[in-house]
């Protein structure tokens, strides 16, 4: 089995696991107003709770690309460091009601989905992000450099 396949069913197993839920978590609101297209493009994982599908990887980053049909091609990438290799899943996600709302269902693997939840964002140059998955267990911090922006207030 190929390490990208592997990867697939780890995360559709993990997507599994959790119900395929695609609602935010209770108590959980996602941000509003929310504009795709200036969420679009490259952001880096800063932090995140621990899962399998991520154990072990490093420099981990996300590209979001929207596409004709008004999806959003997500390629999540993470340096493996067990076996020192790059490793990649593309996957597609789709807005959950309307596309004001940072609520969105993403499938790595057939029809499988979960959920995307942007549940804080920089609204004023969409630096940073905190997102949120269909439970309080999945949580990501992610930002457009390496790094987060440093508050010049």
């Amino acid at each position: 089995m190929t390490a990208i396949r592997a990867m697939f069913l780890m995360i559709a197993c993990a997507l599994t696991l959790v119900g395929c839920s695609t609602a935010p978590p209770v108590g959980i609101n996602p941000v509003s107003p929310f504009e795709i297209n200036r969420y679009l493009g490259k952001w880096y994982e800063i932090a995140r709770l621990d899962h399998s599908f991520e154990r072990g990887m490093s420099d981990v980053n996300a590209t979001y690309q929207l596409q004709d049909d008004g999806s959003v091609k997500v390629i999540n990438r993470g340096y493996d460091t067990q076996k020192q290799a790059w490793k990649e899943a593309i996957g597609r996600a789709l807005f959950t009601g309307d596309s004001n709302t940072a609520s969105l269902k993403v499938s790595f693997f057939g029809p499988f989905y979960g959920g995307y939840h942007v549940v804080a964002l920089d609204q004023k140059d969409y630096r940073w992000s905190l997102v949120a998955g269909p439970d309080r267990d999945y949580l990501w911090l992610l930002a457009r450099d390496k790094q987060l922006p440093v508050d010049d207030s």
